[in-house]
């Protein structure tokens, strides 16, 4: 994986922890609450460490009791990453 692409699933892994620790979950919470992914998938997730499927973003929503789109919510330099070419 290249340099920027790490460093965006890293920056999507912290947001995912902090809406997990916001909503007072552990990630054995979240698998706990219907979702079909495994407690080391969340870790590698919130450390940047996987990229993963859509399925596996909808399991992770599902997990966190959020709506996809929230997953989304964060800030992230458009001209740093060059997303709008």
């Amino acid at each position: 994986m290249d340099v920027l692409k790490d460093e965006i699933l890293k920056k999507f892994g912290e947001h995912i922890k902090e809406l997990r620790l916001k909503s007072g979950l552990t990630q054995d919470d979240v698998v706990l609450n219907g979702s079909k992914i495994t407690k080391g998938t969340i870790s590698d997730i919130e450390n940047g460490k996987r990229n993963f499927s859509f399925t596996t973003l909808i399991d992770l929503a599902k997990g966190l009791n959020l709506p996809p789109k929230e997953l989304f919510d964060f800030e992230l330099d458009i001209k740093k990453y060059k997303i709008d070419e």
